[in-house]
């Protein structure tokens, strides 16, 4: 596929009714979307109960989760599975996963360095992510970051103005036909990877946490 050429979507390796997440996990493993998997180990699917009352939706799987094709179990993942419990949120209670099922990097020298999927791999990656809604029924979605926030709710919202605060889905979201808007309340927070950049660190872990509270409330 030549740098110009849309990418052909994961919708033709989505089946058309999955039983359950393990099947849309299982199809995930041959997706060819976009060309993200020719350099990625695997597939990175979501995880957690199929009955979780909050789903967290993040960017992309990093270079700890592309090895080991789990969500969220390097330090960002640590540092939000801190930041769950001390919000209070029973972990049972969530399903977690990306907007996009594949790790973009770059090599310098030996190192993978993370790269922020661009709209076409969002685009592309879109059909799991409406798959995985479409067996879930949760009462709330938690969006980390921005690229997660843009991914579903549309190109315009910004974090940083709604941040920590339980919006009713919104009609304008990003296709709102794809999700049961009825039934879902959203919060938006910061991704946990910016709380490890941050040059306050202890700021930036209680303003997540006190998002999270906010999600513990619903």
């Amino acid at each position: 596929m030549s740098s110009t050429e849309a990418p052909p979507g994961a919708q033709q390796w989505v089946p058309p009714q999955p039983r359950d997440i393990a099947e849309l996990k299982a199809a995930a493993a041959g997706c060819r979307g976009c060309e993200l998997f020719q350099d990625a180990t695997q597939t990175v699917f979501g995880r957690g109960a199929e009955d979780a009352r909050i789903v967290f939706v993040g960017e992309q799987p990093g270079d700890v989760e592309d090895q080991h094709g789990l969500p969220f179990v390097g330090p960002a993942g640590r540092l939000l599975r801190e930041a769950v419990d001390d919000a209070g949120i029973d972990p049972a209670q969530l399903y977690i996963t990306n907007a996009v099922k594949h790790f973009r990097f770059e090599m310098r020298g030996k190192r993978r360095i993370h790269q922020t999927p661009g709209p076409t791999h969002i685009t592309a990656c879109r059909p799991w992510l409406v798959a995985e809604f479409s067996r879930l029924q949760p009462e709330l979605v938690v969006l980390l970051g921005a690229t997660a926030a843009k991914a579903l709710l549309g190109p315009s919202f910004r974090v940083t103005r709604s941040r920590g605060r339980l919006m009713p889905w919104p009609a304008s979201a990003q296709h709102p036909e794809d999700f049961p808007v009825a039934e879902i309340q959203a919060l938006a927070t910061i991704h946990p990877s910016a709380v490890l950049r941050a040059d306050n660190r202890d700021a930036a872990y209680r303003g997540l946490v006190d998002d999270l509270k906010v999600a513990a409330t619903v």
